[in-house]
């Protein structure tokens, strides 16, 4: 039956018994909310019962012709969705977008009333409720079973249907119905109707990957495929995702030039050098080519599978090793970007202007914890402990599968205290940092840091360079490689020690001291030519620059330091107080008057000190 001929107002539809009691119940539903229900509405329902009758029916025509009804008729429908007599395509329910949750609300109401009381505590507004509400029962309809009977499955199933019908279909927003299917599901964790964390994931490159493994030889895939289970028993999620990027990306390469290779066992040296030429030559998804580090990293994976397949005397491997270290470049090993004390000072000062007061604890938290990124997301409400008088914050465990305790700053103490405080009450997560029931995003922290960095005019600054930074501050300041070592969770030293590299004191004070020499062959004070210079001159000369001690004098020319001149000054243990100010002031001129560089900073050094104290 066309659309078309629905439009058309006609005569009395003749309906059987079991239809007419239809069209009574749907009228007395919106009767009881409030709704219309006068002979318009009527004549909706019967003319759709008499003319198209059953969903089946309905679900053949073309999409453009179940749109095409009138507007009567598809209140309905909507009707007959949300009451469970309707089960209709995705296409649909996208195309049309109906509004099932007034007729939710009256079949379902205490778990309407659970649902928008949920939604609102955890920061929804009222059109987000009704939105996220309405989408509970697109979902319930498209899985044929009442919203609270939803199964993961369901969700997870008619999540992609419905975004795979958005993309079908112009002007419908994906991204805007991906957003309202993840708040949906914060809703229903919290509200205790799934046990499962919202988590955002995209179809389009999971459905990608699954059909590139599907177009590849079954050996092939089932050999990588067995691996990959494998070490994903020992090693962490990112670590098995690069891999399976790898091996996946080697396979579609090799299968599609070399129709002839099946098996794993297939291959020889020759597709090694072929995919080591392509990685090179290849384009980067941000343009230019692919750093050295990533070839390396691929390469170093592809190695490691084929050795695994030799140790573990798998059937489908090659005859004999394929990939070798010299196949891999050589890494660079640069030091770690850090900011000086300045930049820090003014990103610290433009973070806490920020009125988002997640971005003010977050870059606070980085710069004073040195936390990775994704241990400061991974945070417990319990993270914050007492240890005696002092505030510890325990931080998870992370990417070296370890947990460790660091001391807490008593000013991130106050921050971690006024974000709790607002915290919503009646969260079924323990996760420190959410936003409306959902765990806080890493980009969210990256966005904070960039804000920050771009409101004190420093250019692009990432979270894992406040890590660096603190790292660096510790160091210079005389913090020993251990203590950083624990603060940062390094698992050996040698991570660590290339913050040393950065600051190496050793070679400050040997520079230095060296330098102060050789300024001096360039700084001499002019002198007369040796002829002019009389035999009492010279005397007097040698007189002056002589130095009695107790047991000789020294002949060390004036212009050059020494280090044992102001040795009691220069000690950890020297203390002055504010009455011999004009006696150092008195020697740090003469310091500087006779060019003594060291000796001058010395002196320079206790006067800031007087200062400081004076001002404390």
């Amino acid at each position: 039956m066309s659309a078309a001929v629905l439009r058309q107002r006609g005569p009395a539809f003749r309906l059987d018994e079991d239809q007419n009691a239809l069209v009574e119940l749907f009228l007395a539903d919106l009767a009881a909310v409030g709704l219309s229900a006068d002979s318009k509405v009527r004549w909706g329902a019967r003319a759709y019962l008499a003319r198209v009758g059953s969903v089946e029916a309905f679900n053949a025509l073309p999409l453009e012709e179940q749109l095409a009804f009138n507007h009567v008729t598809h209140r309905f429908l909507a009707w007959m969705i949300a009451t469970g007599r309707f089960r209709p395509t995705a296409d649909y329910l996208v195309g049309r977008r109906p509004r099932l949750g007034v007729t939710l609300r009256l079949h379902w109401p205490e778990l309407h009333a659970r649902f928008v009381a949920t939604a609102t505590a955890l920061g929804c507004c009222d059109t987000l409720v009704c939105g996220q509400w309405n989408l509970l029962g697109h979902l319930a309809a498209l899985a044929g079973v009442p919203p609270q009977q939803l199964t993961r499955a369901d969700l997870d199933q008619g999540r992609r249907q419905l975004l795979e019908a958005a993309e079908r279909i112009p002007n419908r927003g994906v991204k805007g119905l991906s957003t309202m299917l993840y708040g949906l599901e914060a809703t229903l964790f919290h509200a205790g109707l799934t046990d499962d964390l919202p988590r955002k994931r995209g179809t389009s490159r999971v459905d990608a990957r699954v059909a590139q493994w599907a177009s590849l030889p079954a050996p092939i895939a089932a050999t990588m495929r067995r691996y990959l289970d494998h070490i994903a028993v020992t090693l962490r999620p990112g670590t098995v995702k690069g891999s399976e990027l790898a091996l996946r990306e080697f396979a579609l390469l090799i299968t599609e030039r070399h129709r002839d290779v099946m098996r794993v066992a297939d291959l020889r040296r020759v597709h090694i050098e072929e995919y080591k030429m392509w990685l090179l030559e290849r384009p980067a998804e941000r343009g230019g080519s692919l750093h050295r580090h990533t070839v390396r990293d691929r390469l170093g994976k592809l190695g490691v599978f084929l050795r695994r397949l030799a140790e573990w005397d798998s059937d489908d491997c090659p005859a004999r090793q394929l990939v070798f270290d010299s196949d891999l470049p050589i890494a660079d090993t640069p030091l770690p970007r850090f900011l000086d004390d300045a930049a820090a000072a003014k990103l610290l000062a433009a973070a806490r202007a920020d009125p988002d007061p997640f971005a003010r604890l977050a870059v606070e938290l980085l710069a004073r914890t040195g936390m990775r990124r994704g241990e400061m997301l991974d945070l417990t409400v319990d993270a914050v402990v007492q240890i005696g008088s002092a505030y510890w914050l325990r931080v998870p465990v992370g990417k070296m599968h370890t947990d460790r305790y660091i001391p807490l700053h008593p000013q991130l103490k106050v921050l971690l205290d006024d974000w709790l405080a607002n915290r919503v009450e009646g969260l079924r997560s323990d996760l420190l940092f959410v936003d409306r029931g959902r765990r806080i995003t890493e980009g969210r922290v990256e966005q904070a840091v960039a804000r920050a960095a771009a409101n004190a005019g420093l250019g692009r600054v990432t979270p894992h360079q406040l890590r660096h930074t603190l790292a660096t501050q510790a160091i210079n300041r005389g913090m020993s490689l251990e203590a950083i070592a624990a603060l940062l969770g390094h698992k050996s030293l040698n991570m660590t020690r290339i913050y040393a590299r950065i600051a190496d004191r050793t070679v400050a004070d040997e520079y230095f001291a060296v330098s102060e020499k050789v300024e001096s062959l360039y700084d001499q004070p002019k002198q007369l030519p040796a002829e002019a210079e009389g035999s009492e001159m010279a005397k007097l000369r040698r007189e002056m620059h002589r130095r009695m001690l107790g047991n000789g004098y020294c002949g060390r020319p004036v212009e050059m330091d020494c280090h044992y001149e102001s040795i009691c000054e220069g000690c950890t243990f020297f203390v002055t107080t504010i009455e011999f100010r004009p006696t150092l002031e008195r020697q740090r001129d003469d310091a500087a008057t006779k060019g003594q560089v060291g000796r001058q900073r010395i002196f320079d050094g206790l006067l800031d000190r007087l200062d400081d104290s004076a001002a404390s």
